[in-house]
């Protein structure tokens, strides 16, 4: 079972992620903006973070270059959830510091293949 941080400040998407993840078997810890992302991140250590792009407080940009800079959490795959699907925002994800990338309105099955791929490098390192 992994544990996963999900930093989303929208309810619906929240509430549809995190019963989605914990069927699935895994712990999900939830923050509503970039700066409960990073303070949880910092003190749970998560296996993963899911990070919405667009939050308050402290936008998924700046709470993803904060945790990639902090040695305690910059081991930790990040994958941005973004409604910007634009040319190049896939690259402006990655050099923020994301491992990789995923649009909302999120596909489940095409996420949960990311965070697996994810967890299953980590097991096995």
């Amino acid at each position: 079972m992994a544990k996963i941080l999900l930093v989303e400040d929208n309810e619906m998407n929240r509430d549809m992620l995190s019963r989605r993840l914990e069927r699935k078997g895994h712990q999900v810890l939830i923050a509503v903006d970039g700066e409960q992302g990073v303070t949880i991140a910092c003190s749970e250590i998560p296996d993963l973070i899911l990070m919405d792009m667009s939050l308050p407080i402290l936008d998924g940009w700046e709470a993803t270059r904060k945790l990639k800079a902090m040695p305690a959490t910059q081991m930790i795959p990040i994958i941005a959830l973004t409604a910007h699907a634009m040319a190049g925002d896939r690259e402006k994800c990655i050099t923020a510091g994301c491992d990789d990338y995923d649009t909302k309105p999120v596909e489940f099955p095409r996420l949960l293949g990311k965070i697996q791929a994810f967890l299953g490098k980590e097991v096995e390192a």
